[in-house]
């Protein structure tokens, strides 16, 4: 355990030198207790991407990938070519909501670790019945270099999330939920050649892996969404302009709000427990039901979108990187992310 964890209690006589020298960490300004981090490194040599979680949040800190930057903000940085997720082919420095805190006997995926929808027949198991989160950030940079710049994901990063548990049992059962796809991937892109980039979200027909129809359905907030190659001029959002978003799922509404100084204020309201678009209207392609039987947990951070993955792939727009931290983030290669604000609400049972 570091130093300066330890030195939380005067009981284990740390002295007043030492506690003077320890570098600040995000968890001195941001609320890290029901977070757990994802970084691209792998330092156990154990063949899997690093997670720091329960007390050992309240004193890391990364000087690549996670730290507070001089004015105290958390910044998260990935470049393009690292160690991934087992189910992901894009590398990350991001949170994941973890309800159960510091006891670390309740599972991951367990029920009390998760959010549910109140349509959930078993919604009292659960930690939670919705949740918020709030967040203020600025995009600092995003990868510049793809091979095939027409995929859609080219040139963006994902600063925030609901993600759904992947659940074999539900999946086996013909249930229609547990395929741990994402209502909500909260999007910021920039051509290289623009000056502004755009803010806009996804959702994620909950649908099975091979379904044609499972896809993700961009929905605009200021300049455009990932298909559109126009400049976004000034309804767009530059690199270090500063927005916010308020993520709240009360009952089976997820309710959107993005605000920023430069723009008007942008609103979606979606019930996630029918298969409804925003506007109100059918979607007959989705699942009918849409997310109303999985459980669910709140993402934040910097998840590049700008994979290597380099073939036919929908996900795969080739983009460069040589795995060196310190010379992708020279070529340009990364994605930079500061928030000023993250904090977490759970909505009580």
């Amino acid at each position: 355990m570091l130093k300066k964890f330890l030195c939380m209690s005067v009981i284990l006589g740390c002295s007043a030198n030492a506690m003077a020298q320890a570098a600040p960490v995000p968890a001195d300004k941001f609320d890290m207790m029901n977070w757990k981090i994802t970084v691209p490194e792998d330092r156990d040599k154990n063949g899997k991407i690093d997670e720091i979680e329960g007390v050992a949040m309240f004193s890391y800190s990364n000087p690549d990938y996670f730290f507070l930057d001089d004015d105290g903000n958390m910044v998260f940085q990935v470049q393009n070519k690292a160690i991934t997720t087992s189910g992901s082919s894009n590398a990350r420095s991001e949170l994941r909501q973890m309800l159960r805190g510091t006891d670390l006997t309740i599972d991951v995926k367990a029920p009390a670790n998760n959010f549910a929808l109140a349509s959930h027949p078993k919604a009292k198991e659960y930690g939670a019945v919705g949740g918020k989160l709030e967040a203020t950030l600025k995009v600092n940079h995003v990868a510049t270099h793809a091979n095939q710049p027409n995929k859609l994901p080219a040139y963006s990063v994902v600063v925030g999330q609901i993600h759904a548990n992947k659940d074999p049992k539900l999946m086996e059962a013909n249930t229609g939920f547990g395929y741990g796809n994402e209502p909500l991937k909260i999007f910021y892109k920039k051509w290289p050649d623009h000056d502004k980039g755009s803010v806009f979200f996804n959702y994620e027909r909950n649908l099975a892996k091979d379904d044609p129809n499972r896809i993700d359905i961009a929905y605009p907030v200021w300049g455009n969404t990932w298909e559109n190659k126009d400049d976004p001029k000034d309804a767009g959002v530059a690199l270090g302009e500063e927005f916010s978003y308020v993520v709240d799922v009360e009952g089976n509404i997820m309710h959107l709000t993005f605000t920023s100084k430069n723009h008007k204020t942008v609103e979606y309201k979606i019930d996630l427990s029918k298969n409804l678009k925003p506007d109100g209207t059918v979607d007959e392609k989705d699942n009918p039901r849409g997310y109303a039987e999985d459980s669910f947990y709140f993402k934040a951070g910097a998840y590049g979108q700008c994979s290597v993955k380099d073939d036919e792939g929908f996900w795969s727009p080739g983009c460069a990187g040589t795995g060196d931290f310190a010379t992708d983030v020279k070529n340009g290669d990364y994605n930079s992310v500061t928030f000023s604000k993250l904090e977490l609400t759970s909505h009580k049972k």
